[in-house]
């Protein structure tokens, strides 16, 4: 049975990357495509899937490897700094010649626990669907505390590992951003509570004075 292939918009959403980026990695050998008589571009199903890390390893180990990306603020994102971002950690994977098998894009705070892709990321790892994580730099994966993730991740045999040792002008900003969103939670959570004491107050006063005026 012949193997199937693919056109390079498939091939693009697929990986997850974009048809120019495909184009380039085939000119430069990183990840070839395979050649119609009218010259057009086809991948091959098998081999993205040995990209993306599904196949695995004779010794049963997976090799597949998982990008997350982050931005603190949807203006970010807007901004195109996710797609950029995306863009030079994926090209750090082909030059190393790993398999990324799941991209993660996220738009959240650093300093923030509940985010939805982070919690994927950590189901990756308990299931042992991953052996290495990639990250723009380490403040991507988290602001504070990068050891304690860093033990987790080993424990289920997962390295954490960064594209970029030398942080973005942009840092500090996005930084103060995160800090900014995070007093704003705090003092939401304050006034709210605030508030709901204040309204059972006012509540329990009524009823008093209701008491007292039926006596």
């Amino acid at each position: 049975m012949p193997e199937r292939l693919v056109s390079i918009k498939e091939a693009a959403e697929l990986l997850g990357v974009s048809k120019s980026r495909l184009r380039a990695w085939d000119d430069n050998g990183k990840f070839s495509a395979v050649r119609t008589p009218g010259n057009c571009r086809r991948y091959r199903l098998s081999d993205i899937r040995r990209f993306q890390g599904l196949v695995e390893q004779e010794d049963g180990k997976t090799d597949a490897v998982a990008a997350y990306l982050r931005v603190s603020s949807h203006e970010q994102k807007q901004k195109g700094d996710l797609e950029r971002q995306k863009g030079r950690v994926l090209q750090h994977c082909a030059e190393k010649g790993y398999r990324v098998a799941h991209i993660l894009e996220e738009v959240g705070s650093g300093m923030s626990d509940p985010r939805a892709k982070l919690n994927r990321l950590f189901k990756l790892a308990i299931d042992r669907q991953i052996s290495r994580i990639v990250v723009e730099h380490k403040d991507r994966l988290t602001r504070f505390n990068f050891g304690v993730f860093e033990v987790f991740f080993k424990s289920h045999g997962v390295e954490i590992e960064w594209a970029e040792n030398v942080l973005p002008k942009s840092y500090e900003a996005e930084l103060v951003e995160d800090m900014i969103s995070l007093m704003s939670s705090f003092s939401a959570r304050i006034y709210g509570k605030r508030s709901a004491e204040n309204a059972r107050k006012k509540k329990e006063a009524k009823q008093q004075d209701a008491t007292h005026t039926a006596d």
